[in-house]
C-alpha cells in the first residue's frame, strides 16, 4: 500500500462512524474542518448581508410605489368614469367590501384567540367580538352557505358549457387545418383584365372626426386594384368639425383630379352614427348600378388586391351574401392592452369566424373589412338605427332570409387597436351591450323565421345567449362575486380545477392562433377577467335597455402606419423626388385650403390636456379580492390565495389605468 494513501471502511451499515487510516489521516481531517467552518462562516454573512439589502430596499419599494399611487389618484381624471359608478351594480360592489372588510377582522381576531364553534358552548361567550363570530359563523351555516352553493353550482355548469362550445369551435379550427379547407373561386371568375365583364362595385369610407387617419383612409381605397369606370368610391364623412370636413374635401379633391372615382358626402342630420350614415349613402340613385359594396372604417388600410380576392367569390355563388376578411393590426406589440387584445381578436377570427363560416356559413359582420350584395342589403331591410351594432343586425337579418356568408382567412386588411383602456373600454361596452339590444328585437323573427330548427337553435342558444349573455354573466359572478364569497364560507369552497386547470387549459386554447404571445397567457387570463366587470355591466344595460346601452362614442386613433407601409415610401421617395409621399402631401389645394382657414380666423380651442382615469369599480373589486385573499391566507389556501391575489393587484393596475397608453 502506498504510504500517504487514505483507507476508508464502514464498520456497520447502520452506523455513521467511519475509520480513516493512514499517516497524514488525522492532518487531513482538521484542514477540511477548518475549511468548511470559514466557508459556512462566509455563507452567513453572505445571506446576512442579503437579508439586509433587502429589508432595506423593501420599504424604499413600498414608499416608491405609494408615492406613485397618489400622485397618480391626485392627477388622475374621474369625470367619465364619475356618472356610472353611481349604478347599483358599484353600489353592490361597495356594499359587498364593506361585508367582508369587517369579516375580516372578525376571522383574524377568532384565528389568533383559536376560536372554535363546536367547542364553545353559548354560555362561554366572553364579549362582543367573540359573539359576533358565533353569530356570523352559526348565520352563514344556516343561509348564506346553501344559497352560494347552489349559485356556483349553477355558475359551474355555464362555465362547463361555454368551455365545451369553445373546445368545439377549437377542434373545428384544426379539422379545418387538418383538411385544409378554404373558400374555393368558381374556374370562370371575373377577368380583371376585361373591364367589361367586371361587376361594378361601390367602397364606402364612413368617419366621424377621424383627423388622425382619413388621409390613409382614402388612399388605400383609392390605390385599389380595379378597373376605375367599375369602381366609385364613397366618402361618407359624418364630422361635426368644419375645418376637418374642409381638409377632408380637398383630399377627395386631389384624388378625384388624378381621375379616380370619388366623391364626398356630409349628412346635414346626422341621426343613426354608422347605421344612419351608410343608409343615407345606399339611398343614392346611383347606387342601383352597382353589384357591390365594399366597406371600411377610416382605420382600416386594404391592400390594392383586396377587391381581386373578395369579388369573384360571388360568381357563380347566387346564395352567397357576404364576403369576410381578417384584420390584423398595425399596433399590436405597442403596449399590454393591445398584445392582449390581439390574443383574443386572433382568436375570433382564426376560430370562431373560421368555423362558422366554414361549417354554418354564418357569422356576425365586423362591420369593416367585407363585401356585400347590394341585393342582400335591400331584401334584408337595409341598414337600421335601432342597435348600435348595426353590423351584426344585418347579418342576423341576412341570415334570416337564407343568405350565406363566406370568412377569408388568408385575406388580411391593417387596422389599429385601442391603445388606452379608456377607449377599450368604451368599445367593449358597446361591443356587449348591442346584442342585448338585438336579442330583444329579434327573437320573434327568429322564432316565426323558415329556418331549420337546428340553425333556430344555434342562432338563439349559442350566437347570442351563450356566447353574448352566458359569458360575461358566470365570468363575472363566479370569479368576482361567488369566489371571494367562498373564502369566509369553507363549506361552499370551489374545488381547484374550476379556479385553475380549466381556466389555464381555455386561456391555452385562446392563445394557439397566436403563439408569439404565449409568454402572457397568465396575464391574458387576469386581464379577461378583470374585463368581465365591464362585459357584464354592459350585457345588464342592453338585455334591460339602460341608458348606457344606446352611448356610442368614436373609437379614437392614432394613424400609425405599418412598417412595410414606411419602408415603401422610403423607397419611392429614394427613386423620385418628385414622388408624392404616402402620408403627407403638400398640394397647391392644401395650401389654398390653408388660407381659407386663416381667412375665417377662427380662434383655437384650448384642447383640455388628457389625464389617465380613475375606474372605481375595477378599484373597488380590486380591494374586495384583496381582503379575500387575506382571509384564503388564514386559511392555508395555496391556490386560492395566489390566484385572488394576482387578481386583485391585476383589477388594481386597471382601476389605476396602468395598463395600455399613459398620458401625462
Amino acid at each position: 500500500m502506498a504510504p500517504n494513501s487514505v483507507v476508508v471502511t464502514i464498520e456497520k451499515p447502520d452506523s455513521s462512524e467511519l475509520k480513516v487510516n493512514g499517516l497524514d489521516s488525522s492532518v487531513f481531517l482538521e484542514k477540511q474542518k477548518a475549511v468548511s467552518t470559514k466557508q459556512f462562516t462566509w455563507f452567513l454573512l453572505l445571506k446576512v448581508n442579503r437579508i439586509f439589502a433587502c429589508l432595506s430596499w423593501l420599504p424604499m419599494a413600498f414608499r416608491a410605489m405609494f408615492v406613485s399611487l397618489k400622485k397618480r389618484i391626485a392627477l388622475s381624471d374621474m369625470s367619465d368614469e364619475e356618472p356610472k359608478s353611481r349604478g347599483r351594480l358599484y353600489r353592490f360592489i361597495k356594499a359587498f367590501l364593506g361585508l367582508s372588510i369587517v369579516a375580516l377582522v372578525i376571522e383574524v381576531i377568532a384565528h389568533f384567540k383559536n376560536w372554535n364553534l363546536n367547542l364553545i358552548q353559548p354560555w362561554e361567550v366572553q364579549g362582543v367580538v367573540q359573539w359576533s363570530y358565533m353569530t356570523w359563523s352559526a348565520f352563514r351555516v344556516d343561509y348564506i352557505a346553501p344559497v352560494a352553493i347552489i349559485l356556483s353550482k349553477f355558475c359551474i355548469v355555464l362555465f362547463l358549457i361555454q368551455s365545451l362550445d369553445r373546445l368545439v369551435l377549437c377542434l373545428g379550427c384544426f379539422w379545418i387545418k387538418y383538411k385544409k379547407i378554404k373558400p374555393t373561386v368558381a374556374a370562370d371568375a371575373y377577368d380583371i383584365e376585361d373591364s367589361s365583364t367586371v361587376p361594378m362595385v361601390l367602397l364606402q369610407i364612413p368617419m366621424c372626426n377621424e383627423r388622425e387617419v382619413y388621409e390613409q383612409a382614402i388612399e388605400s381605397a383609392c390605390k385599389m386594384d380595379w378597373p376605375r369606370d367599375r369602381l366609385l368610391i364613397q366618402v361618407l364623412d359624418d364630422s361635426d368639425d368644419r375645418n376637418l370636413q374642409l381638409l377632408i374635401k380637398d383630399e377627395v379633391s386631389t384624388w378625384n383630379q388624378k381621375g379616380v372615382n370619388i366623391i364626398y358626402r356630409h349628412r346635414l342630420i346626422r341621426t343613426g352614427y354608422k347605421a344612419g350614415n351608410l343608409k343615407s349613402a345606399m339611398g343614392c340613385d346611383y347606387v342601383k348600378d352597382y353589384e357591390f359594396v365594399a366597406i371600411f372604417d377610416a382605420d382600416f388600410q386594404p391592400n390594392p388586391d383586396f377587391l381581386k380576392l373578395t369579388i369573384p367569390h360571388f360568381k357563380g355563388n347566387p346564395e352567397l351574401g357576404l364576403v369576410q376578411a381578417r384584420w390584423s393590426f398595425v399596433n399590436k406589440d405597442e403596449n399590454l392592452l393591445t398584445r392582449l387584445q390581439n390574443i383574443n381578436l386572433c382568436f375570433h377570427f382564426e376560430v370562431e369566424q373560421q368555423v362558422n363560416g366554414a361549417f354554418l356559413n354564418f357569422f356576425g359582420f365586423n362591420g369593416t373589412a367585407g363585401v356585400w350584395r347590394i341585393k342582400a342589403l335591400e331584401e334584408s331591410g337595409g341598414w337600421l338605427e335601432r342597435t348600435t351594432v348595426e353590423d351584426m343586425d344585418i347579418a342576423v337579418r341576412a341570415h334570416l332570409n337564407g343568405w350565406k356568408f363566406i370568412f377569408l382567412n388568408d385575406v388580411r386588411v391593417l387596422c389599429e387597436l385601442p391603445e388606452s383602456y379608456e377607449t377599450y373600454k368604451k368599445q367593449q361596452h358597446r361591443w356587449h351591450s348591442g346584442p342585448m339590444q338585438l336579442f330583444r328585437l329579434c327573437l320573434p323573427a327568429i322564432l316565426t323565421s323558415k329556418m331549420s330548427m337546428w340553425k333556430k337553435s344555434n342562432l338563439i342558444f349559442l350566437f347570442f345567449l351563450l356566447r353574448k349573455l352566458i359569458l360575461p354573466f358566470y365570468s363575472f359572478t363566479l370569479f368576482c362575486i361567488i369566489l371571494p364569497l367562498t373564502m369566509f364560507l369553507p363549506e361552499a369552497e370551489l374545488p381547484l380545477w374550476v379556479i385553475c386547470y380549466i381556466p389555464i387549459f381555455m386561456s391555452f386554447l385562446n392563445i394557439l392562433p397566436s403563439l408569439k404571445s404565449f409568454p402572457f397567457l397568465v396575464p391574458y387570463l387576469l386581464f379577461e377577467n378583470t374585463m368581465s366587470v365591464t362585459k357584464f355591466n354592459a350585457m345588464v344595460s342592453g338585455l334591460f335597455q339602460l341608458g348606457s346601452s344606446y352611448e356610442w362614442v368614436v373609437t379614437k386613433k392614432t394613424g400609425r402606419s405599418s412598417e412595410s407601409d414606411l419602408l415603401a415610401l422610403a423607397e419611392r421617395e429614394s427613386l423620385s423626388s418628385n414622388e408624392e409621399k404616402i402620408l403627407r402631401r403638400n398640394s397647391e389645394s392644401g395650401l389654398e385650403l390653408l388660407s381659407k382657414l386663416k381667412e375665417q380666423e377662427v380662434a383655437p380651442i384650448p384642447k383640455k390636456k388628457k389625464k389617465n382615469g380613475i375606474y372605481r369599480k375595477e378599484l373597488a373589486l380590486a380591494f374586495l379580492l384583496l381582503t379575500a385573499s387575506a382571509r384564503s391566507f388564514l386559511s392555508a389556501h395555496g391556490v386560492h390565495f395566489y390566484f385572488l391575489l394576482f387578481q386583485g393587484l391585476s383589477f388594481l393596475a386597471v382601476g389605476l389605468d396602468l395598463i395600455g397608453e399613459q398620458m401625462g
